[in-house]
């Protein structure tokens, strides 16, 4: 008898092989990319510094933030059968040996480009931004594979994360047309501890599974609500600083803008926090009918909790750290 992944017509595999890329994490680099080149005020209007950015946003969207996904699906096939039985591989759509393939495509792409883009730049800005991609690809390998396996552990997996998706994104847009700037640097370490508190609250979703597998996320350890808690007070640490940054830099107008934000974040976190599975349930439309193709779904009540309060945050904090960024950019114009 003929197996499903034989079954399958060129569309239907190659629709499976994108999904295995899991298009929907392409986006969560856009904003630091977006951030990090409004930050050096030197991007031009031009095709040239176009093509960059794109080539910059293809190197770790697509292929970056696709191969740590590829990877992660590849090494997690016992896991996933527990947590997402309809992935590529797991539901037989794709062999391991496909993926196996898929992964090292993307990744010889993602180290190409990078290789591509820091000759191309040249000097110690197209240095940093080769390091860079050859860093996050390393990352996002020893986050998944054995025997490291970063994500075993919340404590190696959600600086892996952060450091891979924020930090590393948005200096390296920074670097693709000026020199770092100091308060990229800022903008971009908040971006790093904004990711790992997001991620910590992402690990409702494979709760069941990671306790099964012996994974050791935070609600695995200390349970959804503390979970919550530790999440939150990493934000708001993120907020306030954001707020005296803003001031030290002569923003005042934008650091009252970011003090509302976070006394607006508080009172969201207090709702969610009395009512983990339920909470902010009036912004369940957003999610299903406006966000949810970008920012998923889920049926574990805590991560879908999660996915509203990350709508309200994630506008709360990168419409100010865009507008951050334009006016950090401006002085170097």
């Amino acid at each position: 008898m003929m197996t499903a992944t034989h079954r399958l017509g060129f569309t239907d595999k190659l629709r499976a092989h994108l999904e295995l890329l899991d298009p929907v994490t392409w986006i969560s680099v856009f904003p630091c990319l977006a951030g990090g080149v409004m930050a050096s005020g030197a991007m031009q209007g031009t095709f040239h510094d176009y093509l960059l950015l794109l080539a910059l946003f293809l190197m770790f969207g697509p292929l970056g933030t696709g191969f740590s996904q590829t990877i992660n699906d590849y090494f997690d096939l016992e896991l996933d059968r527990v947590n997402e039985p309809t992935r590529p591989i797991p539901s037989g759509r794709l062999s391991e040996k496909e993926a196996l393939i898929n992964s090292i495509v993307v990744f010889v792409l993602a180290l190409g480009i990078g290789i591509v883009l820091g000759i191309h730049v040249g000097g110690t800005r197209g240095i940093f931004i080769t390091s860079a991609i050859a860093v996050g690809l390393f990352v996002a390998y020893i986050y998944s594979a054995p025997p490291l396996k970063l994500k075993k552990n919340i404590l190696t997996s959600a600086p892996a994360v952060g450091l891979s998706y924020s930090l590393i994104t948005f200096l390296s847009a920074n670097a693709l047309f000026s020199d770092i700037r100091p308060e990229a640097v800022w903008l971009a370490v908040l971006n790093f501890f904004m990711a790992i508190a997001l991620i910590i609250m992402n690990d409702f979703k494979s709760a069941k599974g990671d306790e099964e597998s012996g994974l050791k996320s935070l609600t695995v350890m200390i349970g959804a609500k503390n979970t919550f808690l530790v999440a939150f007070a990493i934000i708001d640490m993120v907020f306030a600083v954001f707020a005296w940054l803003t001031f030290s830099w002569g923003f005042t107008i934008l650091m009252y803008v970011i003090l509302v934000s976070l006394v607006a974040n508080i009172t969201i976190q207090i709702m969610l926090y009395r009512d983990p599975k339920g909470g902010l349930s009036f912004m369940q439309h957003a999610v299903d009918d406006g966000f949810g193709n970008a920012i998923g779904k889920s049926d574990v009540q805590e991560h879908n909790s999660f996915l509203r309060y990350q709508v309200a945050n994630n506008l709360l904090f990168l419409i100010n750290l865009l507008v951050a960024a334009g006016m950090v950019g401006a002085r170097y114009m």
